[in-house]
């Protein structure tokens, strides 16, 4: 069944990940307002590009691998308000990045595969959405520094804390500098178990990440009696039906 938003529908049924909270939240924080250009790295159902698209009058390029979650975001691509700004290619990153040799982006945006030990899910879909193998993170920085505008470039990501920091820990090996941390906690009083994470362009790569950043704030999503908290609800509000 298709997940409806004010402005959009998305239909997953072919997606190895469904909508998130993580999704909704990475798109609707972003600084992408005033972008050009987009890409979206791991596009799935097309839930970012689509936030994206609402938020902004950027051309938005979106990179999916499997070739069946390229169904459904075509799908919901045609059937949005923004079909004609909106290019959908099936590709891996890394092979995007060999051949897109000229292309730069103001912003990137990616809701990234995390896990890179443990059991992986019997649906092979679901493994390779959620499963670094096919995407290190390693991979991922050299893809962003590879394709982010070297002045005004931007990259909004969002992982748990544990996985954040190993990505953080290889930024160093790439012109990119950590700008924000948001760090987000399910209920209001709980240990933080995500944080979304702002990078931008960087000429001096020795500069260690503590020095780096400008600013590290907090969002809880609930509050301890269920409902939604009010800083989640004024970032969601554009796009839950229910807000």
């Amino acid at each position: 069944m298709p997940f409806s938003f004010k402005q959009f529908h998305i239909d997953d049924s072919r997606c190895g990940m469904p909508v998130s909270t993580d999704g909704v939240l990475l798109g609707a924080w972003a600084p992408l307002t005033n972008a050009k250009t987009i890409l979206d790295i791991g596009s799935g159902s097309g839930l970012l590009s689509l936030m994206a698209a609402q938020r902004s009058q950027a051309q938005i390029t979106a990179i999916e691998l499997d070739q069946s979650a390229t169904l459904d975001c075509q799908h919901n691509f045609n059937h949005s308000p923004w079909a004609e700004r909106l290019t959908l290619l099936t590709s891996s990153i890394q092979q995007y990045c060999t051949e897109a040799t000229e292309l730069r982006f103001e912003h990137i945006i990616c809701n990234p595969p995390y896990f890179d030990n443990g059991p992986q899910s019997s649906s092979q879909l679901r493994a390779t959405a959620r499963h670094t193998d096919n995407l290190s993170f390693d991979e991922l920085l050299r893809a962003i520094s590879s394709l982010l505008s070297p002045i005004t470039g931007q990259a909004s990501l969002i992982l748990p804390i544990t996985e954040a920091n190993q990505l953080l820990n290889q930024l160093h090996k790439y012109p990119l500098a950590l700008r924000h941390v948001v760090t987000v906690a399910s209920v209001e009083g709980k240990l933080p178990n995500r944080q979304l994470l702002l990078l931008v362009t960087s000429n001096d790569t020795n500069t260690p990440i503590d020095q780096e950043v400008n600013s590290v704030s907090t969002l809880a999503i609930r509050q301890k009696n269920g409902q939604y908290t009010d800083e989640f609800v004024q970032l969601t509000k554009s796009f839950y039906l229910k807000l």
